[in-house]
């Protein structure tokens, strides 16, 4: 058996490593820790992510004759995928079908219907499903898969889910192939709705919920947004991880929607839609769990809408998970939870920001310290209503105070240093009197003096000094030559040209460009330092973090 790619024996492994040193999916790794008593226990990790022993995982595999040859269920995925190509989905559900011996599959090849019932003669219908069903999951990202939702997204949402009573309803508007919908909160005795555009993503998700024994689920088909099936549902919790990116999503038609509570989506703005979508189907007290990508909380068509959920204090909370948990990208992505108020004095007061892009994918969920700020409503209803969690963390977290002080004091040196910088100058023979006599940098170039480098020309003979020769290709009388009758500017230095002087003249004229040179960037370092303390100044005195001081002379 071939070892885990670097892995030595006293290594820890994750579910997913062992699911590819067997060959099989993660699914199947979690059926052989139930199933089989003597599978190695956990040797670190967490609840949600243990690790085990490479040694014993490795010693367990072989008394067991896993991962030796092709596995079944890697057969039967195989054959699915030649069958059905990019439509993995339609594969699955047809097996499913099958196995729960609902209605004909003509589709499904010879070998499928063997294999999937040689699995299920040494397991279950329920069993294989799943595992096929993890497999989509793994493959996200590939055509006829982007739309299903990742185990660690889903993991993310189940963590972050309220515990719910045992006959809590949940619904979820967008349910794929089930990843979230069926997952969260306890297995049995809630009631689940579903809907999803997608006929075989909807047909394999209540397929998988049938052979699981999960009684009370009811997933329909069609369009949630455009065709409602459960306007009537007031969920305890709704959970969403909606088309990302569409804009056809049918506002023209719904422009007068009374979903829109907190104005109507623009059309680049469709999570928005359904983020509102899901708030409309939430019971007071409930909540809503919603997939976002990291550019709605600052994307400035969405404002008045983040603005109006912040300002009625229905947002709660905003996570931002760790880019690489959606499989299909490697962009971050945000989880929003909004909650339905009980009463009109039950509104937050204030909403939670938690930053865990710099956790790994499959990291802790429970933020560290300075990884979470409570920030006040007041405090984001600036003009942009920007709710990346890192922007405000980073704020909460800063020492306002030390910094104002580093700046001034910074300003000060600079400003004082400044006046001696600009260096003194003494009266010329008078304007355009240097254009008498002159050479271009062509003829220079030509005559083996300058040579041109990545930027600017420079000199390569001891007649011409490099200063000299940028500082005069950078006046004014070379800007003109440079800009054309319409007023467009494209610098070109072979054809600027430099007065003709000895090459002390030239000597002193550099070091007066470069000491002016100098001047501009000191002048230049300065009102940067100084836009900064602005800035600081007005953040501070906004937020309590600075207040004026008192002069106690006074």
């Amino acid at each position: 058996m071939a070892d885990v790619e670097g892995a030595s024996p006293e290594q820890l492994v994750s579910g997913s490593e062992i699911a590819r040193l067997a060959g099989v999916t993660r699914a199947a790794v979690s059926n052989w820790r139930r199933r089989y008593d003597d599978f190695p226990a956990p040797s670190g990790g967490g609840v949600n992510s243990p690790l085990f022993s490479f040694a014993e995982v490795q010693a367990w595999l072989d008394r067991q004759r896993k991962g030796q040859d092709v596995s079944d269920e890697v057969r039967l995925w195989q054959a699915v995928r030649a069958a059905y190509g990019e439509e993995t989905v339609a594969g699955v559900a047809d097996i499913a079908r099958r196995l729960a011996q609902a209605e004909p599959t003509p589709d499904l090849p010879a070998d499928a219907i063997r294999l999937s019932e040689e699995l299920v003669r040494s397991g279950s219908a329920a069993e294989v499903v799943e595992g096929l069903a993890a497999r989509i999951a793994d493959s996200v990202g590939r055509s006829g898969s982007d739309r299903v939702t990742s185990e660690r997204i889903a993991r993310a949402l189940r963590h972050f889910a309220p515990s719910l009573a045992a006959d809590a309803t949940v619904l979820d508007p967008a349910c794929g192939i089930g990843a979230l919908l069926l997952t969260i909160g306890p297995r049995h005795r809630l009631k689940r709705f579903g809907q999803e555009r997608e006929p075989h993503s909807a047909r394999l998700a209540q397929l998988r919920a049938d052979l699981g024994g999960q009684a009370d689920v009811t997933i329909a088909e069609g369009d949630s947004l455009c065709a409602d099936e459960w306007s009537q549902v007031r969920a305890d919790l709704v959970v969403c991880d909606p088309p990302v990116g569409v804009t056809d999503w049918g506002r023209e038609a719904l422009l007068l929607d009374s979903r829109w509570e907190f104005g109507t989506p623009p059309k680049a703005e469709g999570e928005l839609a359904w983020l509102q979508h899901a708030y409309a189907h939430t019971a007071p007290g409930g909540r809503v769990l919603m997939v976002m990508p990291a550019s709605v909380a600052y994307r400035k068509a969405g404002r008045r809408i983040r603005a109006e959920l912040v300002r009625r204090g229905v947002l709660t909370q905003v996570v931002a998970l760790p880019a690489g948990v959606a499989a299909s990208h490697a962009l971050p992505v945000h989880v929003w939870q909004l909650t339905r108020p009980t009463s009109a004095g039950d509104a937050a007061t204030a909403v939670r920001l938690v930053d865990l892009t710099a956790n790994e994918p499959d990291g802790p969920l429970d933020p560290a310290p300075h990884q979470v700020v409570d920030a006040p409503l007041v405090g984001l209803l600036d003009d942009a209503v920007d709710l990346t969690p890192g922007r405000h963390i980073l704020a909460s977290h800063r020492d306002y105070h030390a910094e104002y002080a580093s700046l001034r004091a910074r300003l000060e040196h600079q400003l004082g240093q400044l006046a001696e910088l600009l260096p003194a100058l003494a009266e010329g023979t008078g304007p355009g009197s240097l254009d008498a006599s002159t050479v271009s940098v062509a003829e220079l170039a030509r005559a083996g003096l300058v040579e041109y480098g990545d930027t600017e020309p420079a000199s390569v003979s001891d007649q011409l000094d490099t200063d000299y020769l940028r500082g005069f290709l950078h006046s004014t009388a070379n800007s003109r030559r440079s800009t054309s009758a319409s007023g467009t500017y494209r610098f070109d230095s072979r054809s600027g040209r430099v007065p003709k002087m000895d090459i002390e003249a030239q000597r002193r004229y550099g070091q007066a460009f470069n000491a002016v040179q100098e001047f501009d960037d000191r002048v230049r370092e300065v009102a940067d330092l100084g836009r900064q303390a602005v800035e600081l100044a007005r953040d501070g005195l906004g937020n309590g973090a600075l207040a004026p001081s008192v002069d106690e002379d006074a």
